[in-house]
């Protein structure tokens, strides 16, 4: 009778152990439901790639510019475009007035893999590969056109490769551009000579500081925001600057007199860190530099259109234009090409896009 006990116990413990198994996958015919992260993981790369366009990336776009300049208007277009033709995958947002952080805050966050992309010159990225600052050299270029064709030759891409492999620096686009730049003073400048003296702000690069040296000027450093204030308390003469900052940042208010010197050709480059670049998908890579490259291009007309707009608002507010022979300014500045060591490459990139004088 005992016997009989056990036995009908054993029996029920293994049925029961088989009906627990069967819940089990592999085990039995009804096969519990897994989680779906190990659905996901059990169906191998058709699942990861149904999963990959559902993830968005963030870039955050930083200027020290206005909400109003112009410059800041057109990474809005950027934005714009780049958030409709990805549909949704890249979330781009532009952030003005250095709300960020200065640039080379910026520049430096997204260098070590911040989804951050800053605005910036050539001669900021000539802190890295030196070659790239003779964009900003006096008069090397006259126009906008001469400044793209540079970007279109083997060299530069050449200097893109350096910055992108030995710094981390990701160009996605070197094809914005701002326009020239111009003596804002309180005294009419129509030769180097009337430059003798001037505290002028600048930007604080060698050859831009050397080059306004050359002109006659004492070149000055300061935040952009701190212009206006500068020139008003007279720690500063003037500054030398593209329209598209000095209407919308009031500079003609504290300033009597603009000089159309237009001694730098102003190209702005877009640019991101290489890891955070790198972690996008390749479609997205490819997007993000195609249509960055587009918008510049196709912005430089409004630019120019721009400039003169804002030109001839500052004179009906008052300030006198002046448009002096700026042979006298190419003459003072060539001396510079020399001395920082770009007579030879100004040569090289001449050539290549065959320019003459």
């Amino acid at each position: 009778m005992k016997k009989t006990h056990v036995a009908a116990g054993l029996l029920a413990m293994a049925m029961m152990a088989l009906t627990a198994c069967s819940g089990m996958p592999g085990m039995g015919t009804t096969k519990a439901a897994a989680p779906a992260a190990t659905q996901a993981a059990e169906g191998g790369d058709s699942a990861a790639a149904e999963a990959a366009p559902d993830q968005v990336y963030e870039l955050k776009i930083s200027t020290s510019q206005t909400e109003q300049a112009l410059i800041t208007r057109n990474y809005q277009k950027l934005a714009d475009e780049l958030n409709e033709k990805s549909g949704g995958r890249l979330k781009v947002t532009v952030f003005p007035a250095g709300q960020l952080g200065t640039d080379e805050d910026v520049l430096e966050q997204a260098i070590q893999g911040a989804n951050v992309a800053v605005n910036t010159d050539a001669s900021r990225m000539g802190q890295y590969v030196k070659d790239f600052s003779i964009l900003m050299m006096g008069y090397f270029a006259d126009n906008y056109d001469e400044c793209y064709k540079i970007t279109q030759t083997d060299t530069f891409k050449g200097w893109c490769d350096t910055l992108s492999n030995d710094h981390g620096i990701r160009i996605l686009s070197f094809t914005f551009y701002d326009g020239p730049r111009e003596f804002m003073t309180n005294k009419p400048i129509n030769t180097p000579d009337d430059l003798k003296g001037l505290r002028i702000r600048t930007i604080g690069q060698e050859v831009c500081t050397e080059t306004i040296s050359a002109m006659g000027a004492t070149p000055i450093s300061m935040s952009w925001g701190e212009v206006y204030n500068g020139i008003q308390s007279k720690a500063l003469e003037g500054c030398e600057v593209q329209n598209t900052s000095s209407y919308p940042s009031r500079i003609y208010e504290v300033c009597s007199y603009q000089s159309k010197t237009g001694h730098f050709q102003l190209m702005q480059g877009l640019i991101c860190g290489e890891s955070w670049f790198k972690s996008l998908p390749e479609d997205l890579q490819t997007l993000l530099v195609e249509t960055a490259t587009e918008v510049g291009k196709t912005t430089a007309a409004d630019v120019m259109s721009e400039v003169e707009d804002a030109e001839k608002k500052m004179a009906e507010a008052g300030m006198t234009i002046i448009e002096p022979d700026v042979t006298p300014f190419k003459e003072a500045v060539e001396p510079v090409y020399e001395k920082l060591g770009y007579a030879e490459l100004r040569a090289q990139l001449y050539k290549e896009i065959g320019k003459t004088n």
